[in-house]
């Protein structure tokens, strides 16, 4: 009998691939989103948050705040601390390259004269929100700004004013004035300082400019060298008035003291004269002849007219 032949046993089917579900792929697509809703703000900055375009926080002050996810809300941050540059009147840069633009630099002066300025302004963010969507070009609006407030301003001075002790009171009514611009523009701009960095007269000017600060430089020279005199020879002269003047006092009252002491002693001889009228003009016939007699040559003869010759000192007629 012929055996039958042994059919091997099926492999077991692979059981089914399970396909990832739906609430899967959804949850790990909302985790990154929903991360976008949290936003640091560091110390040095400030943040405005716009939804749909439209500013639902004008200022977001530093740390850790939460937002609706992008592109809900977007977050923009700003260095509000951090001040910016900027130059009026040409850089240093184009001198040095020799690039010159005469009419960005050049001012007219109140009494007629054309000067070149040169102006650094510093300013910071003040207000973000406007900072952001007020003005196009803030660098613009600010130089613009503090151009016009230096023209009006150097319009009201002198040039030997600007040139010479006029710098730091322009410098601070420029500042004042374009701030006062910039608030109404609503620029979000805060100016830190504006330090007028250059002044010169025009080249063709420079050497009659050179001459008359010379001038006024030796002017000023001359002027301390006489004050300075002065407030050595005047305290001099006083002292030495009043010294002459206390002297002229002493001797005055030295004086008066003497005669009312004679006019004292002499009330007081009278007095005694007065009682014993001779005695006292015998005495005071005594005492004149002891102050009279030493100070004389003298020949002593006796009531007889006998002349004592051995007093006659030899050599003597």
């Amino acid at each position: 009998m012929m055996q039958a032949a042994v059919q091997p046993a099926p492999a077991p089917l692979a059981p089914p691939q399970q396909k990832p579900r739906l609430h899967v792929w959804v949850a790990a697509a909302l985790v990154p989103w929903l991360l976008t809703s949290v936003y640091l703000v560091s110390t040095q900055q400030q943040a405005v948050v716009t939804r749909f375009g439209a500013v639902v926080e004008p200022r977001v002050l530093p740390g850790i705040h939460i937002a609706l996810p992008w592109p809900i809300d977007r977050v923009t941050r700003l260095k509000v601390q951090q001040l910016q540059r900027l130059v009026v009147g040409g850089d240093a840069a184009d001198a040095i390259v020799g690039r010159s633009q005469p009419l960005r630099s050049q001012f007219l002066t109140g009494d007629q004269n054309i000067i070149n300025l040169r102006v650094v302004v510093q300013y910071s963010v003040g207000s973000p929100v406007d900072y952001l969507f007020r003005t196009g070009n803030v660098a613009q609006v600010v130089s613009s700004t503090v151009e016009t407030a230096l023209a009006a301003r150097v319009a009201a001075q002198t040039v030997d004013a600007i040139l010479t002790t006029g710098k730091a009171a322009i410098q601070a009514d420029v500042r004042t004035a374009s701030q006062r611009l910039l608030d109404e523009y609503r620029a979000g701009v805060l100016l830190s300082t504006i330090n007028i960095e250059s002044v010169t007269p025009p080249p063709e000017a420079a050497d009659a400019f050179r001459d008359v600060a010379s001038a006024r430089a030796d002017s000023a020279r001359i002027v301390n060298e006489a004050q300075g005199y002065a407030n050595d020879v005047i305290p001099r002269a006083r002292g030495e008035a009043q010294q002459l003047l206390e002297a002229a006092q002493g001797y005055r009252q030295r004086k008066i003291d003497e005669s009312q002491g004679d006019a004292a002693r002499f009330t007081q001889v009278a007095e005694e004269y007065g009682k014993d009228s001779e005695v006292s003009a015998e005495r005071l016939y005594l005492e004149t002849m002891e102050t009279i007699l030493p100070k004389i040559k003298k020949l002593i003869v006796d009531n007889k007219g006998n002349l004592d010759l051995t007093i006659i000192r030899k050599g003597e007629k």
